[in-house]
């Protein structure tokens, strides 16, 4: 097979990790920036120009499209899908995923729990969001925000509308979400591959620090996965439309909540934590979908 992949960062682990395992099994490989594709829109003749060249004879494409570049990424998935190239992630699923509100309205909506949360669009009623929300400490996130970036913890609902005032000052709308401070700073990331849980592990945040992302210095250590939180994962991915997923699970009194769902997950982390070959998994997979 001839195998597009779109990445930002060709030097990037995640990306080198999936080349490294197409190539392995014998697959040619195209490594191309998203950012330089062009769409040609014509009327039963999409087209994609990867630069000055157009698109021709690929099986499938792997788009790993980064939190900066998610509008402009969709937009290049739903030409290829019109042009009957099979892609690891569809368009449609990539923005459910990527806009967190939206992400967790569909969840719920769907029967499956999650942090409870609020957006106010205006300063004005944003006090009266967070009160629905805590009485004390509240996550406020940006919805899109990525590896914690965006994403602060406040112990007050002054601070918490203070914070909230700021980000609307330069444009942007927030999450105001419920704390769960039984989780400990530690989170368990699933990840999904056509169905399957092929791998999973807790992260530990830093002692002093509530974000657990392995960018932000947390440890991880292989998870033993309980039957509800398997049965969540495999849920949130299908409602979804995802079939590569990271869905990251908070463990609290009430149960596994969903904190997020990840369209394009990194493999460093889980790929070092569990020894597993993800990326010969997503490979695996594609070599399925394409031959059927």
């Amino acid at each position: 097979m001839k195998i597009l992949v779109l990445s930002r960062n060709g030097a990037l682990y995640s990306t080198q990790s999936i080349v490294k395992a197409a190539k392995v099994r014998g697959h040619e490989v195209i490594l191309f920036d998203h950012l330089h594709c062009n769409i040609i829109i014509e009327k039963g003749k999409p087209q994609l120009l990867t630069g000055h060249d157009l698109l021709e004879d690929v099986d499938a494409v792997i788009p790993r499209i980064g939190a900066s570049a998610t509008a402009y990424g969709a937009a290049i998935i739903r030409q290829l899908e019109g042009m009957g190239i099979f892609t690891t992630v569809a368009s449609d699923a990539l923005l459910k995923a990527r806009d967190k509100l939206t992400c967790m309205q569909i969840l719920a909506a769907h029967g499956l729990d999650v942090p409870k949360t609020g957006i106010s669009a205006g300063d004005t009623c944003s006090p009266t969001v967070y009160d629905h929300i805590s009485t004390g400490r509240a996550v406020v996130k940006l919805l899109s925000s990525t590896q914690g970036l965006g994403v602060i913890l406040v112990d007050s609902k002054n601070q918490g509308q203070s914070v909230v005032e700021g980000f609307h000052r330069v444009g942007q709308d927030v999450l105001i979400q419920e704390f769960i401070e039984d989780a400990k700073g530690s989170d368990i990331r699933a990840f999904v591959v056509d169905g399957q849980i092929v791998g999973a592990m807790v992260r530990q945040a830093l002692p002093g620090e509530f974000r657990s992302n392995i960018h932000r210095g947390a440890s991880s250590y292989i998870a033993d996965l309980s039957p509800e939180e398997i049965d969540i994962a495999l849920k949130a991915t299908k409602i979804l439309g995802l079939d590569i997923a990271g869905v990251d699970i908070l463990r609290s009194k009430r149960g596994p909540l969903i904190l997020e769902v990840n369209a394009s997950p990194g493999l460093e982390g889980i790929e070092g934590t569990t020894k597993v070959d993800i990326a010969g998994k997503i490979i695996e997979f594609i070599e399925k979908r394409v031959n059927k």
